[in-house]
């Protein structure tokens, strides 16, 4: 595994909860170079006297080096943890769903706030509608599968459609993508609540089309 070394005084932020480890704050990376190229690859979080900080997804492409996953040495980074996660994020929220306007998109899943660093989530029209995902950080790029299978036994909604941020993703060194994950893909135009108004947008790109 990928160990990442603090640079002496930098382990503080850490500590206090800031789930971002910028590149200026890492003094090394130690481990095997497929690991080190892997974006998104678990790495152990030390201060520069060895003591463990965190687990945190690597990547070496973006100037926010590691996104961490947990503070405790005693809790792996596996599919356990991430489908532990998306299910605790849904059921925080799971009664904003069920009251929801079905025309709305509700937010299921925010990144760091749920411990999902870089994951967004909305749902539009319930378990018969469609689940669009914003996977912006390496991390949970790497864990998509789990996630997904996650959400579809959550919310027993079956569609799932990615739909990334382009630049958030360039700035992370990863691929622009837009596709069906699981289901069928969301239509071209929905009608969607917002601010008491129903406007016709492109669920799969946010682009809301003029009336």
């Amino acid at each position: 595994m990928l160990t990442i070394t603090i640079k002496q005084g930098k382990e503080k932020s850490i500590l206090a909860g800031d789930p971002w480890i910028y590149l200026s704050a890492i003094d090394r990376v130690e481990g095997k170079p497929a690991e080190r190229n892997k974006a998104g690859a678990t790495a152990i979080v030390q201060s520069s006297s060895r003591q463990f900080l965190a687990r945190a997804a690597y990547n070496a492409k973006s100037q926010i080096a590691a996104r961490v996953w947990t503070l405790r040495e005693d809790e792996p980074v596996d599919h356990a943890m991430i489908k532990r996660r998306v299910q605790a994020a849904v059921l925080l929220r799971a009664r904003a769903l069920q009251g929801a306007d079905p025309q709305a998109l509700v937010q299921l899943v925010d990144g760091e706030k749920d411990g999902l660093p870089g994951l967004l989530v909305h749902s539009y029209g319930g378990a018969i509608g469609y689940l669009v995902c914003q996977f912006n950080a390496a991390g949970v790029d790497l864990w998509k599968v789990p996630v997904v299978q996650a959400l579809i036994k959550a919310t027993a909604c079956p569609n799932v459609y990615e739909r990334s941020d382009e630049l958030v993703r360039k700035a992370e060194g990863l691929p622009i993508t837009r596709r069906v994950l699981a289901g069928e893909e969301p239509p071209q135009r929905s009608m969607v609540r917002e601010g008491g108004q129903l406007l016709p947008m492109d669920i799969r790109t946010g682009f809301t089309y003029p009336r």
